[in-house]
């Protein structure tokens, strides 16, 4: 994954979302933009390929009603899977925060921890992916702006909070969010961007060291490699 590609797939998301912003009568007042589907899609394109360079038939790669078994629930959509033969390769979420960064935390945090405790839940209760279990990657993009950075956030609750959240922006919060997901296995892989338009043009930045598209694209070659030497000792008998 290189630079030049994700600077074509952030610009993607900008333009996208844009346009999508100008076909709305309401012009994207009440949100519609950020509902609107597609925005997305050059980042997904990006993921995508990712499993083609490392080897796996795009035919294996499913964006739509890409459904998995969840146990809390029957089933959760997921943006893509990826199946090699009968075993699941990776499920990724994408999702995005343009503006009302300070309202929609938590529930971009509820969404995505849910999601992934559900998946694993499923694979411990009832086993569903054998012993290759579930892969589960996070994408987040967040717009910086002047809400997003603004440091010394509330953090007073009814009992202590974890003073790390002490004086944060709402943008360390979102990268600490990704940190901890990875730190504790409830994703497995992860890659969060921030950006914004500037004068000089759209800009992107990779604040996370452990969410980078460099390190998700390792750890992307690494799973395919996982699955496929399964795969191999299934079939010729030494697993």
């Amino acid at each position: 994954m290189q630079k030049e590609d994700v600077q074509r797939a952030i610009e993607s998301f900008w333009s996208t979302r844009e346009s999508q912003r100008a076909r709305l009568e309401d012009a994207g007042k009440s949100g519609g933009a950020a509902r609107a589907n597609g925005h997305m899609g050059g980042i997904e394109k990006i993921v995508a390929d990712e499993f083609l360079n490392a080897g796996v038939p795009a035919e294996c790669i499913t964006t739509r009603q890409a459904y998995l078994p969840g146990f809390y629930r029957v089933r959760k959509q997921w943006d893509l899977v990826v199946i090699l033969e009968d075993m699941l390769v990776a499920a990724f979420e994408f999702k995005s925060m343009v503006g009302s960064v300070g309202k929609n935390l938590n529930n971009r945090f509820e969404e995505a921890l849910g999601s992934a405790t559900d998946t694993h839940a499923a694979q411990i209760k009832n086993n569903p992916y054998g012993d290759v279990g579930a892969w589960l990657g996070y994408v987040f993009i967040l717009q910086e702006d002047n809400e997003s950075e603004q440091r010394d956030r509330g953090t007073s609750a009814l009992f202590p909070t974890d003073p790390v959240f002490g004086g944060m922006s709402y943008n360390q919060r979102y990268q600490e969010m990704v940190r901890r997901f990875l730190g504790e296995n409830i994703y497995q892989a992860g890659w969060f961007v921030t950006t914004k338009v500037t004068d000089e043009g759209i800009v992107y930045n990779e604040p996370l060291a452990t969410a980078t598209a460099e390190a998700f694209s390792i750890q992307i070659r690494a799973r395919v490699a996982f699955v496929k030497s399964v795969l191999k000792s299934r079939k010729t008998g030494s697993a």
